[in-house]
């Protein structure tokens, strides 16, 4: 018999990313905690937060940035965001991906 898994519990994920941050507050614990607080409290609260981090040469927070203005309808911008992205990306799976997420960004 097969189950489907138990929900994401972002809460708890949230908390957890709030703890790491308190003992490691660097700008890419900070990112991951926004993609929680993006579950919790909705892709604007977590732009709000991604936008204060200095993290431009980091490929995940211009991808991390352009799902969310994505979700939020904001097209164009979140298509100069995973282009940045991809500028910045490392390997050929994250380029595939990203290139599939610019494509199907509406």
């Amino acid at each position: 018999m097969h189950t489907d898994p138990p929900p994401t519990d972002w809460g708890r994920i949230l908390r957890l990313y709030d703890q790491l941050l308190a003992v490691m507050p660097t700008p890419v614990v900070a990112l991951n905690r926004a993609v929680a607080v993006a579950e919790v409290d909705g892709p604007e609260a977590a732009l709000a937060l991604v936008d204060g981090l200095d993290l431009d040469r980091f490929h995940l927070f211009h991808a991390v940035r352009a799902d969310l203005l994505r979700r939020l309808g904001r097209t164009s911008e979140a298509a100069r965001a995973y282009e940045a992205a991809l500028a910045r990306a490392g390997n050929e799976a994250e380029r595939d991906f990203l290139h599939r997420r610019l494509r199907d960004r509406t």
